[in-house]
C-alpha cells in the first residue's frame, strides 16, 4: 500500500494550463452555440419562443435587419 502511495505522489500531475484551456474552451463553445441557436430558425415547438435579452441579435446578408416581431 505504501508503495502505491509513493508512486502516485511521484508522478507528474496534469498541468493547470491545460485544464484552464479546456474549461475556457468549453465555456466559449456553450456561449457561441447558444448565440447560434437563439439566432437560428427555430425547430418545431420553439417557433413562438422569444430570444433572451442577453443574446445579441446576429444579422446576415440573407436576413433583413428590421424583421417584424411576431
Amino acid at each position: 500500500m505504501m508503495l502505491l502511495l509513493e508512486i502516485a505522489s511521484r508522478t507528474a500531475h496534469f498541468p493547470l494550463s491545460f485544464t484552464l484551456v479546456y474549461v475556457v474552451g468549453f465555456i466559449a463553445a456553450i456561449t457561441f452555440g447558444s448565440i447560434a441557436w437563439f439566432n437560428s430558425k427555430r425547430p418545431a415547438g420553439w417557433e413562438d419562443k422569444d430570444r433572451p435579452v442577453f443574446v445579441p441579435k446576429v444579422t446576415t446578408e440573407s436576413s433583413p435587419p428590421n424583421e417584424p416581431k411576431a
